[in-house]
């Protein structure tokens, strides 16, 4: 994987913003029930896959039928499991009833010790959902209370995920991959209990199969579980203030990811210090712990952190378990603390080895309406949020980057507006987060994640600007803002302090003429305006027409007198106004588009069909 960097002009970056390639690894709601989408139905985002499954509908009719649900839209064949490569092992679907005697969906309540790791390379994912497992309204509203393997049992299970600015539910079937009676990929460490194992595997529908879940940052199932934006940091670029941004977050209940730079050479590869490199780690508190040692008093700042393979494999350094450490800690520190030493991979670290050891830190923030009354009531404060989506058209709106300053201004460009200062500073707090979307359903057609990344523009005078921004602006003027890097991931987001006043962004793809949807959320303390920064087409002055219908003037009497049929002299002209800008091949790009179908609405509505009908649709 590779991301793209910009050339070191310093924080400015001048008008001659340049972007430079550089090689790299990289391994809101709650929702109601009027928000959610079944997958697959108008409005859901994702094209229907056959008939829409209604989870309610489909379990009444399997209890009526005295059968169990088996999904056609992903069947218990191969197709669900890989798109390009056979596992290595004879695979056999089964019911949980097949393999334990006992199903159940919890077994004594949920946990992060519920998520083990199969032989799919989804760590990514488990980590995300070892941190779900800490929240019970966000875990309960992934995974719906209104089903069991005894009450209403039919086989058939439901969970919700965010998907690019809406909830989507998606319905499976309980038959699951297996390899001499055990599951193969995720499980719990009770083989009885499978709310893991269904989750992995309508997430693994979502996508289309489970080998689309192989290779991920945490950062993607952390917002498919919340809706949540997040923000990446590595290790050997962050800000002085890191510990408390982390101290803040976890306060906030936002979900907490890392790991280490994977060696080129070695699969997971164990550090001497017990760590595993390339695999995803949860972050499950953060805590300045008091200390008593012999000649001093004070606090240390620790974090308690989660491999998910639930295993030996731990950090064997200071704080770890039975490391001697903990004899400075008062008893009721530990009490508080929950303090376990298990072979359970969970342990704790103190902040300044973790620096030192991980080189990439993942933080998901909640959606601003993840908030409850009761968060509200205690002084909790929430985001701003603006979401608008988008597409990169080839030779209309995908401009690449500045790089390609002569097609750059064609991207798409949102207008914002700061007007109030955050309350302990006199600049605005704004995160914004670029994500592309269906990139990873759509693996299995050789589709890969965009380059991507985005750059903020201060209009100083925004009333002079044409809309949108052209080109002898962006010639002219330098970025204030730009994204962290182009990277081919597929969100990029970044946090920056900016005065009040009027910005303009630009998303864009790296290189120009390269196609693909996203989607664009504006975080921001205080209350923000956002537009889409485009042309206004009107339709120019009232035609007298509309005001006098049948045409022509009035006779003494008041009644009208045709006149000759103006509307096919205009029309005509509309034709005449086409083929002075397309040209002998009567092609015309966007800009010239817009212009004349500016000009045909100020000569009439029945021009624009003429129009439509005549060049466009034939």
């Amino acid at each position: 994987m590779s991301y793209y960097g910009y050339g070191d002009h310093g924080d400015g970056g001048g008008a001659e913003d340049v972007f430079v390639k550089t090689a790299a690894e990289i391994k809101r709601f709650l929702p109601s029930l009027f928000n959610i989408k079944v997958l697959g139905e108008k409005g859901s985002g994702f094209r229907p896959r056959g008939e829409v499954q209604d989870f309610n509908t489909l379990r009444r009719e399997c209890l009526a039928a005295g059968r169990l649900f088996e999904d056609p839209e992903f069947p218990a064949n191969d197709s669900s499991l890989y798109f390009s490569r056979r596992p290595d092992r004879y695979i056999e679907w089964k019911r949980p009833m097949e393999i334990a005697d006992d199903p159940q969906l919890f077994v004594e309540g949920f946990s992060r010790f519920d998520v083990q790791q199969g032989e799919l390379g989804d760590c990514w994912l488990l980590a995300a959902v070892a941190n779900l497992t800490m929240h019970q309204n966000l875990f309960f509203q992934v995974m719906p209370e209104d089903q069991s393997f005894e009450e209403n049992y039919a086989g058939i299970f439901h969970f919700r995920f965010w998907q690019y600015g809406r909830w989507v539910d998606v319905v499976i079937d309980d038959r699951l991959p297996t390899c001499r009676g055990e599951l193969v990929y995720l499980h719990s460490a009770e083989n009885n209990e499978f709310w893991s194992a269904l989750l992995e595997k309508a997430y693994a529908k979502l996508h289309g199969s489970y080998e689309a879940l192989k290779g991920g940052s945490t950062c993607e199932a952390m917002e498919d579980f919340t809706g949540g934006v997040t923000e990446m940091y590595q290790m050997d670029q962050t800000p002085p203030n890191l510990f408390n941004i982390l101290l803040k977050a976890f306060e906030r209940n936002s979900l907490l990811g890392c790991s280490i730079e994977p060696d080129p050479n070695v699969v997971e590869a164990e550090t001497p210090q017990g760590l595993i490199r390339g695999h995803a780690y949860s972050i499950t508190q953060v805590k300045n712990v008091e200390i008593h040692m012999p000649n001093r008093y004070g606090t240390i700042p620790l974090l308690r952190l989660r491999n998910p393979w639930g295993n030996e494999a731990e950090w064997n350094g200071p704080w770890s378990d039975q490391s001697p450490e903990w004899r400075f800690i008062p008893d009721h520190e530990k009490e508080e603390l929950g303090l376990t030493f298990d072979m359970d991979g969970e342990f704790w670290m103190s902040f300044h080895d973790f620096t030192r050891h991980f080189t990439q830190l993942e933080i998901c923030n909640l959606n601003p309406d993840s908030l409850t009354t009761d968060d509200i009531s205690a002084g909790k404060k929430r985001w701003e949020m603006s979401v608008f989506e988008g597409e990169w058209v080839r030779g209309v709106t995908a401009g690449g980057c500045r790089n390609f300053l002569e097609t750059f201004w064609h991207n798409p460009q949102y207008r914002i507006t700061l007007e109030c200062p955050d309350e302990d500073d006199d600049k605005c707090t704004v995160i914004i987060a670029l994500m592309q979307k269906n990139r990873r359903a759509q693996r299995r057609m050789g589709a890969d994640c965009l380059t991507i990344g985005f750059a903020i523009y201060h209009l100083e005078y925004p009333e002079r600007l044409p809309k949108p921004l052209d080109i002898n602006f962006f010639k002219y003027n330098a970025s204030v803002g730009r994204s962290p890097a182009f990277i081919n991931l597929r969100e990029v987001t970044c946090r920056f302090k900016l005065p009040p006043g009027v910005y303009c962004i630009v998303p864009s793809t790296f290189d120009p003429n390269e196609e693909g949807e996203f989607l664009l959320r504006i975080f921001s303390e205080n209350k923000n305006n956002m537009e889409e920064n485009d042309e206004e087409v009107g339709i120019g002055d009232v035609d007298d027409r509309i005001i006098n219908p049948a045409g022509g003037k009035e006779d003494q009497n008041g009644d009208n007198v045709p006149d000759e049929p103006e509307e096919d002299r205009n029309t005509e002209k509309v034709r005449e106004f086409f083929k002075k800008l397309a040209g002998p091949d009567l092609e015309v790009d966007w800009m010239e588009l817009k212009d004349i179908l500016d000009f045909a609405m100020r000569k009439g509505k029945c021009c624009v069909c003429a129009l439509l009908t005549r060049y466009i649709f034939t």
